[in-house]
């Protein structure tokens, strides 16, 4: 087997650590100031400080990077995390609304950016709890 037989991972694909971090870094940037996005704003504490690091760890390993975020959290159960936040059609999309700008400003590779949005969309709308 040759190295163009394997797999690159999305991780590599997007650029690593360094892209992981500035779009967690804007995702959040946005969260904070984007009026449409109040209703997910809600759900968090007013330090962003430690919730920035946990996405930023699991979006690594989501992504196909180094494993930062079980060894310490265990399996991600996002559902069951998540499960005390009323998340419908709107907490998705104002979640949407925060993501999409930073994978534009972040990720340069056209196709990887595509592909990643649409799996993060994927998984943003398998988090709804309530119609």
């Amino acid at each position: 087997m040759t190295s163009t037989d394997v797999a690159t991972s999305m991780f590599e694909r997007i650029g690593g650590s360094a892209t992981i971090d500035a779009l967690v870094d804007r995702f959040y940037d946005r969260m904070d100031t984007l009026p449409e996005a109040k209703i997910i704003r809600a759900m968090h504490a007013d330090d962003l400080g430690l919730i920035r690091d946990v996405l930023k760890r699991y979006l690594t390993e989501w992504t196909g990077g180094p494993r930062l975020y079980t060894p310490e959290k265990g399996h991600p159960r996002l559902r069951q995390r998540h499960f005390g936040f009323a998340i419908g059609d709107a907490e998705r999309d104002a979640w949407m609304l925060c993501m999409r700008g930073p994978l534009e400003e972040t990720i340069t590779d056209a196709a990887a950016r595509q592909d990643l949005d649409k799996a993060i969309a994927g998984l943003a709308d398998w988090m709804r709890n309530r119609p």
